[in-house]
């Protein structure tokens, strides 16, 4: 009996899509429709987010351009296409010649999933609701300030859970560059959150 698309990994399903299945197109998009998106606005930032969307389906595009030329072997699937959608977002970036801003995203996603794992520093009110809904749009504000390799590359670990090599490899990279991008974009993160509850301490 034939597996549903539903049960089948994202590699067979790209495979599986390769040779006409459909379904399995929408499977897979139907899983990393939120994924993708949040990754590729994370990756623009403040000054750029409202292009997220073309950009988005760009990358849309270039997966179903590359069904029949994906091999499973090497990185996930889910990590190939991060690589394209992070190759679409930094050109976006170039060609813009916009500086990154500090804007306001206050926008419902899930930021704070980073933050416990990124802060080795105590916090004030952990019980505290509009604490963590408040530290949550500070730590975007932080992404937002981080240069566009260092932020890419922090969103592709953390976000996508690609591995350093993986990282290096899929993005023609030396280890060691990656892995420094990677550790400049923590250090910095952690640098901006510890002075925001450094500073909401100070003011408690």
């Amino acid at each position: 009996m034939p597996r549903l698309p539903r049960d089948m990994p994202d590699e067979d399903l790209m495979l599986a899509y390769a040779k006409g299945d459909v379904q399995a197109f929408d499977e897979l998009y139907a899983r990393h429709e939120g994924a993708l998106f949040r990754f590729v606005r994370r990756v623009l930032g403040g000054a750029l987010a409202a292009q997220a969307d073309e950009v988005f389906q760009d990358t849309w595009v270039r997966i179903i351009a590359a069904r029949e030329s994906f091999s499973p072997q090497g990185a996930s699937w889910r990590t190939w296409a991060f690589t394209i959608a992070h190759n679409l977002a930094i050109d976006r970036l170039r060609t813009s010649g916009r500086e990154v801003s500090l804007a306001t995203q206050d926008d419902g996603d899930d930021p704070l999933d980073w933050l416990e794992g990124a802060l080795d520093a105590s916090h004030p009110s952990s019980e505290d609701e509009a604490f963590w809904r408040a530290a949550g749009r500070q730590l975007l504000h932080c992404l937002d300030e981080l240069p566009e390799a260092q932020r890419a590359a922090f969103l592709l670990h953390h976000e996508d859970g690609a591995s350093v090599e993986d990282m290096a490899r899929h993005l023609g990279l030396p280890f060691e560059t990656a892995k420094s991008r990677l550790r400049y974009a923590l250090t910095k993160l952690r640098g901006c959150m510890k002075h925001y509850l450094q500073t909401l301490g100070a003011a408690a």
